[in-house]
Formats: C-alpha cells, structure tokens, sequence
C-alpha cells in the first residue's frame, strides 16, 4: 500500500542556503549511490553476508570515548563481538540493520513492558511529494512498526493527519524529526538514498519535446 502527500507543507519545505550546503557536504562525505529503491527493498540484499570481520569497530580500550582505566570497561562487551555476525553496511555503525531484523539475526523487542499487547505491524508506503529535484522520499511503516510502537512517533515527532506536520531537511540535520533517530541509532544522514528513492517522472515541457 503506499500513501502520497500531496498537501501544502507535507513535505519538505524549500532548503535555505544553509541547509543545502549542509546536504552537499553530507552527499559528498557519504559517496552516495542512487538506486531506485530503499534500504529495506534492494534486490541485492538476499545476497548480503551476515558474517564481517571484528576490526570494523574499534575496541573500548582505544574509542576515546570509554575511560580505558576504568573498572567497569571489563563488564562491557566489546562492539566488534557484537555486531560482527550482523550484515554488513559501509557507513554508520556498520550494521544494516533492517536487513539483521528480515535475516532473522534479531529479534527486537518493541516495548519495555513485557506483558505489552502485540504491537501493530503496518505495511504501508508514504511517498512525500517533496520539492525540488532530490528522488521523492519512499517512507516505509512496515520497517519502523517492525521496531517501534507507533506512539514512538506520533503524535509528538509527526501528527498522524496529512500536512499537519511541517517536516524540515534543516529540522532533520539537527537531530530533529527523523534525525532523531538517523545519525544515531539508525543508517545516518549521508545515506541520502536510502531515503530519496524514488525518481521523479519527467516534467511534462520535456516529455513533450520533439511532439508538434
């Protein structure tokens, strides 16, 4: 099923100068691709290991992040120990993570109350009719409910109904709105086509070049 947002303000509004060269820099920084379709159905992704090498994380000793002289260290389990059989991405933490959850290699669970209801699986595509000439957003429910209950998200980061929230690409490279959680704990920001991924059709004056 998929859902277009085609009301005033439902998607992105018009970038500041600001803002698209922060989109650059993170295009460039992030070498980007651009497929056809998001992270969650790529064709390729059946083919992706679930194995990669330890020495993709650097060790809590050496992070300088972790204090190495503390006592607690010891009790922390090393990243590379536990990431290492999940797939594997390039950027990031270096775990595709929807592909661990379709491989089975995870089972999260969606809420911190163990006797919580079943929680609602929804399959339903957004397209954001987004301005400008980046691939319109492909915004998936079924990869987010997979994780999240939908009170994670609404109705305080986005109101349910259709142009009530006023998504903003500055909003998000602050760690707003979907960079709350992109930049995080999930694929970040510089995966610009994990998200854009769908193509434009072709503006009408150019389809009609060469017709009489």
């Amino acid at each position: 099923m998929i859902a277009e947002l085609t009301k005033p303000y439902a998607g992105i509004r018009r970038l500041s100068r600001r803002t698209a060269a922060c989109m650059l820099v993170a295009l460039l920084l992030g070498a980007v691709s651009w497929p056809s379709l998001g992270q969650w159905t790529l064709d390729s992704k059946a083919q992706v290991p679930l194995g990669q090498s330890q020495d993709n994380w650097i060790s809590l000793m050496r992070d300088r992040v972790h204090d190495p002289r503390g006592p607690s260290i010891v009790e922390l389990q090393e990243p590379g120990e536990g990431l290492s059989e999940l797939p594997p991405h390039q950027s990031g933490n270096r775990v595709l993570w929807a592909k661990s959850l379709d491989r089975g290699a995870i089972s999260p669970r969606r809420s911190i109350y163990p006797t919580e209801s079943k929680i609602q699986v929804l399959d339903l595509d957004v397209l954001m009719d987004l301005r400008g000439s980046m691939p319109v957003v492909r915004f998936p429910h079924k990869i987010h409910t997979q994780w999240l209950a939908c009170d994670n998200c609404h109705e305080a980061l986005f109101k349910s109904k259709v142009g009530e929230t006023r998504l903003s690409m500055y909003n998000i490279l602050q760690g707003e709105q979907c960079g709350l959680c992109h930049g995080s704990v999930a694929f970040p920001l510089t995966e610009c086509a994990f998200c854009h991924s769908v193509e434009r059709p072709a503006p009408k004056w150019r389809m009609n070049q060469g017709k009489e």
